[in-house]
């Protein structure tokens, strides 16, 4: 899809549909108002008979008549005028690009920035927007052998904005673009089916990342992980036939100051191991590389960006499977800091990739460290399927990590890493457990990544309840939903110097 910008206003776009925003329980106002008056009052009529209700991403399609040079326009639902503005818009603009490219348009404007509160910056309006729209515009089904889609949205048109390829608006809806089309990317990849997406076929998607935008790229096979003393990683892989891999990109930007690493959990099947999870838990399983699936994806968007950072992704990728060779609970396991760990559940197996992931940052001179994960269901219990949680050991980088994802539109809360979490990580024969227990299970988990990063900035993002939608939403489909990929885009501008 090609996004353009255009002086045009909304009574002047000659596009296939034309798009505007309604507050609920609230009359058209600013565009919206402008195109009420200009179809002799048919919003306000609409509005008043409860036919348009403002309900978030609520569409309504209206034919102009030749009133409007745009045949059709799209009515989106905002929500409460209350509501957080950037996401309101953002699922707006994803409901009307799905909704219209499926009624078969082509060329769509938007007007939905012009409508946001003053305090919100058009930069920012646009990007979540772009973003959005690209969001909605993803369908899913890749293996589906008889495919009967409309055309594909051409181009999407924001309305009121100048023209000047330079400008700053311009120059953030690209980035939004980009945003929006790798999430959309780590969206596909989660959704592969996991006798396709192995270890070893992630790894060459990292590789085809690294050639299309120079990064450079390790891949760890078995043996190399084994002798660099990865005892917890090695442990989780014994027992699947698929080999394990180690995957490591690096974005070479600035020379000097902070060296960033992303370390994202990439279980390509979870089926617990040897602690078998129940057949209806284990559907979905190939969700648990999320986390790797953003790392790669966010590391593809600074490649093409040129951010000036030094940047280093790392995916430790694997099956979680029961065999004769897996590992049992009752084993203990050396990490690559030297740290022993006895094991209690196979079950609590990605962060043991993680822990000798985050020790491999350390060791790679990592300056600052966020790892993104499908850690715990404990997080899905606290937080639902509205937000990640979010633990660190140093709060300025929580506070960017909280705010980069608060411009992405992705919801983030702040769990506590109190000290006395720790020694429900006690253990008898070992330097700690993998299993905390029941209470505050999503923080205990955060504490043993703790143990593995020593002083080094860290913060721990778990997406277990964000990175799969159940159902269809107007908004998007069901499926993997890319979380935490715009966070880490976002981030990386930030420490970058070039944030939106």
């Amino acid at each position: 899809m090609e996004v353009e910008f255009t002086g045009e206003s909304s009574l002047q776009y000659a596009g296939d549909a034309v798009v505007v925003g309604v507050h609920k329980g609230a009359p058209a106002t600013g565009v919206a108002a402008e195109v009420n008056a200009a179809l002799d009052g048919l919003l306000h009529r609409l509005i008043e008979s409860r036919e348009i209700t403002g309900k978030q991403s609520e569409m309504t399609i209206i034919h102009t008549w030749g009133k409007l040079p745009s045949p059709r326009v799209a009515v989106v639902g905002l929500g409460e005028v209350w509501r957080d503005p950037l996401l309101a818009v953002r699922h707006a603009a994803g409901a009307a690009a799905r909704t219209l490219r499926d009624r078969g348009c082509r060329r769509v404007g938007m007007a939905l920035h012009l409508q946001v509160p003053q305090a919100v910056r058009l930069e920012q309006a646009v990007r979540a927007i772009v973003e959005g729209a690209y969001f909605g515009l993803y369908r899913g089904g890749e293996w589906k052998s008889e495919q009967e889609w409309p055309d594909e949205l051409a181009q999407l048109s924001l309305l009121g904005v100048s023209e000047d390829a330079s400008d700053p608006v311009a120059v953030v809806g690209r980035a939004g673009r980009l945003a929006g089309e790798v999430t959309n990317y780590a969206r596909r990849l989660v959704n592969q089916p996991p006798n396709e997406m192995t270890p070893s076929r992630l790894a060459q998607d990292a590789a085809e990342i690294a050639d299309a935008v120079g990064l450079e790229v390790d891949t760890l096979d078995p043996d190399q992980i084994r002798t660099l003393g990865m005892g917890a990683f090695a442990a989780v892989a014994r027992g699947s036939e698929e080999p394990a891999r180690l995957i490591v990109l690096r974005h070479r930007g600035r020379r000097e100051g902070p060296r960033v690493a992303f370390v994202g959990k990439g279980l390509t099947f979870d089926s617990g191991g040897l602690s078998l999870k129940p057949s209806e838990k284990m559907s979905r399983m190939k969700s648990d590389m999320a986390g790797g699936a953003a790392v790669l994806a966010a590391m593809l968007a600074v490649g093409e960006m040129k951010l000036d950072l030094d940047l280093i992704g790392i995916v430790p990728a694997t099956e979680n499977l029961p065999s004769g060779r897996a590992f049992r609970p009752d084993d203990v396991v050396k990490a690559l800091n030297g740290k022993t760990i006895e094991i209690v559940s196979t079950d609590a197996e990605g962060r043991l990739l993680l822990a000798d992931a985050l020790a491999y940052a350390c060791q790679l001179g990592a300056t600052h460290i966020v790892d993104v994960a499908t850690l715990t269901g404990a997080c899905i219990i606290a937080l639902g399927h509205v937000s990640a949680g979010v633990m660190g050991n140093d709060s300025a980088l929580v506070e960017a990590v909280l705010d980069a994802g608060e411009r992405a539109g992705e919801r983030m809360w702040r769990l506590p890493l109190f000290p006395e979490y720790r020694s429900q990580l006690d253990s008898n024969i070992a330097d700690l457990k993998n299993v905390g227990g029941r209470p505050a299970g999503a923080i205990t988990a955060g504490w043993f990544l703790r143990e593995f990063v020593g002083e080094t900035a860290w913060v721990h993002i778990d997406i277990a309840g964000t990175a799969w939608n159940e159902k269809d939403e107007p908004h998007h489909v069901e499926g993997g939903t890319g979380a935490g990929t715009r966070t880490l885009i976002a981030l990386a501008e930030h420490m970058a110097g070039g944030e939106a």
